[in-house]
């Protein structure tokens, strides 16, 4: 995905928390930013590594350690008597593996890492355009994020205020 996380972590955690206003802000809030939170890698891959290393090569895109602060998550507001909270971990989680799903349609997730080193995606992109980002301008896969970004902004234009 190019740019649609955002808009589909807005639709998926709009469908989790439908009627419950009383979490709708705080919930949009977690939903947004867990969103985009696996393309925090992206500052390290630009400001530091020199984008030597594929993005999605970086912890943020391991399922499994997504699944670890989750749990981990879990059992520590349990612990702490704070089981109200949980929902939002349930937001953050399911918003982080949208994204990673989302990319696995026209990008590499290693699923399975550390286990295995084996790479999914659904499609291969060609490498046809210069600047490198037309390959994924002109590719069908974009129809589908600008779909997922018109079904966002329909959503919120009939949200009631």
């Amino acid at each position: 995905m190019f740019i649609a996380h955002l808009p589909d972590g807005y639709l998926l955690t709009r469908g989790i928390v439908r009627k419950r206003e009383t979490i709708w802000r705080p919930a949009l809030a977690v939903g947004l930013i867990f969103s985009l939170a696996p393309d925090l890698d992206l500052f390290y891959f630009y400001l530091v590594d020199g984008r030597r290393t594929p993005h999605h090569d970086y912890w943020t895109h391991a399922p499994l350690f997504w699944l670890a602060a989750a749990a981990l998550t879990v059992l520590a507001l349990s612990l702490a008597g704070k089981r109200q909270y949980l929902i939002f971990v349930g937001i953050a989680f399911a918003n982080v593996l949208l994204h990673l799903f989302l990319d696995s349609i026209a990008a590499d997730i290693r699923w399975l890492y550390p286990f295995s080193d084996i790479r999914f995606n659904l499609v291969e992109i060609p490498a046809r355009y210069q600047p490198w980002y037309l390959n994924f301008i002109l590719h069908w896969t974009f129809a589908a994020e600008m779909a997922i970004c018109v079904a966002a902004v329909w959503a919120w234009g009939s949200e009631k205020v």
